[in-house]
């Protein structure tokens, strides 16, 4: 999901807490750049996810882990990891759930700070072919979404299973 021009938010968990949480902290980030003229930077929108959801944890908790990323022009590109219990923490690299274990191997083995944008997608790529191969449960397409200077914008897809028209008779 895109919270502002340059950040992009993804999440995984129950589906109602994960789409009011993704959608409220969507919404409060635009309200702060609609009140005060300037955009978060993406630690403070990193920031105010993770104090939501320390504030949701002892009234009614949000089943979610979230990975936010963004750029800003003064410090670059940032990758937060919030997980459902409110712990903060800024990471070169992240994935969760099932598919993680297979995904974050490969990133160490792969992964070097300052990949251009083919060497990303290929390790990507390798990530998704890991998944597909090993993941009983791996769902059939992915969406790659970059955020860097130029903004935050989808990629690609990586399609296993094409959409067919089911036939009225």
């Amino acid at each position: 999901m895109v919270l502002d021009s340059h950040k992009l938010i993804a999440a995984s968990g129950e589906p109602g807490d994960r789409v009011q949480f993704t959608e409220f902290i969507q919404k409060n980030v635009s309200l702060y750049q609609f009140r005060n003229g300037i955009p978060l930077t993406t630690a403070a929108a990193a920031n105010f996810t993770r104090g939501e959801l320390a504030t949701a944890l002892r009234k009614s908790p949000y089943m979610v882990n979230i990975l936010l990323a963004g750029y800003d022009k003064e410090t670059g590109p940032s990758l937060y990891y919030i997980d459902y219990i409110a712990t903060l923490h800024k990471v070169d690299k992240a994935a969760f759930g099932y598919g993680s274990y297979f995904s974050l191997s490969m990133m160490d083995r792969h992964f070097h700070s300052g990949m251009s944008v083919e060497e990303a997608v290929d390790l990507v790529d390798k990530c998704i072919l890991e998944i597909r191969s090993r993941l009983v449960v791996a769902p059939p397409n992915f969406v790659i979404k970059i955020v860097d200077k130029d903004g935050a914008r989808e990629y690609a897809w990586r399609e296993s299973v094409k959409d067919t028209p089911v036939s009225s008779a």
